[in-house]
């Protein structure tokens, strides 16, 4: 009977440490752009494929302007945000850090076209004058990065107030429809709706505006970036080194693992899997890191941005990092 009691001891002991262990993991909320991409790199996260000893990921997904009033609300532990959004919200007093790259243009330079139907008479960035341009939203950073190679390229005057093209913002999923009628003459597709253009030929990239970015200053662009609060990520840096590398291995995973992942999530958006290989191949890269190139190319965002007078001004870049996110 002692044994039997000694054995029952150790085993509770065994189970009530291994709570414990379980109940000690700290939760790490993260708001991230609402995007069947996305759903592909935290995919192995999400479905147990990746985890964590230390933490729990709660991710949600964002629409872009949600994600804006989420960063200044401090509502998540780290926010997927637009670059642009950085200096502003400093200026603000918000304490923000970026701790990674989110989003950064492919080598191949696509997925930032500006498209028009393929019977329209425009032939030429030129002939957008006058024209009318659907984007998803003017706060983000593509869309300012689309404005910055239409005027340094073109040499387009891209003020929103008597400029050379009118920019009509207009929530994503309407796009395709506004486009088809006429409604504009021009208009910024958001990813899955490329790949299907690039399918069907209803409508043709006029210009790839991130391959001009590219050729022109030899960087690879940044539209977004992870970010977090001082004072928390300086309390647990451990905690957000952790979600960093979960966070790349997930990505990592769905690299490795194309045909479970991309099916898996095709399935549940109605999106052919063939879709994430053109996004990862041709359209973007998920970094989960700040290279010297990001570095670079978000200072080159903010220069032109104060340029085109959509930036007051910004500080150091260096001034913007968290000040344990190390070099790349």
């Amino acid at each position: 009977m002692k044994t039997f009691r000694l054995l029952g001891l150790a085993t509770g002991l065994a189970l009530g440490l291994a709570a414990s262990a379980a109940a000690a993991k700290e939760t790490v909320t993260f708001a991230y752009l609402s995007d069947p991409s996305q759903e592909a790199i935290l995919w192995a996260l999400k479905n147990g494929k990746v985890s964590s000893e230390t933490i729990d990921v709660e991710a949600t997904p964002l629409e872009i302007p949600a994600l804006i009033q989420a960063t200044s609300a401090r509502s998540y532990d780290v926010v997927t945000t637009a670059a642009m959004a950085i200096p502003r919200a400093l200026s603000k007093g918000l304490e923000l850090r970026m701790i990674a790259a989110g989003l950064r243009t492919n080598r191949e330079g696509e997925g930032s076209a500006i498209w028009v139907k393929k019977d329209s008479d425009i032939t030429s960035v030129e002939e957008l004058k006058g024209k009318t341009l659907a984007v998803y939203s003017l706060g983000s950073a593509g869309i300012t990065l689309v404005r910055i190679a239409l005027n340094k390229v073109h040499g387009l005057d891209v003020s929103l107030q008597g400029g050379d093209l009118s920019f009509v913002e207009t929530p994503a999923p309407a796009m395709p429809a506004a486009l088809a009628t006429g409604k504009v003459d021009a208009a910024t597709l958001i990813h899955a709706q490329a790949y299907q253009a690039m399918k069907s030929g209803d409508f043709v990239p006029l210009v790839e505006t991130s391959k001009e970015l590219q050729d022109l200053t030899g960087l690879q662009m940044v539209s977004a970036v992870l970010a977090g609060y001082e004072g928390k990520l300086d309390a647990e840096p451990e905690k957000y080194h952790e979600f960093l590398r979960v966070l790349a291995a997930s990505r990592d995973y769905a690299l490795a693992h194309p045909d479970e992942v991309f099916t898996a999530v095709g399935a549940e958006y109605g999106i052919e899997p063939d879709f994430f290989a053109t996004w990862f191949e041709r359209f973007m890269e998920y970094p989960v890191e700040m290279s010297d190139n990001d570095r670079k190319a978000i200072t080159m965002l903010w220069d032109e941005a104060v340029t085109l007078g959509l930036l007051d001004s910004h500080p150091p870049i260096e001034d913007t990092l968290w000040k344990d996110i190390g070099g790349n």
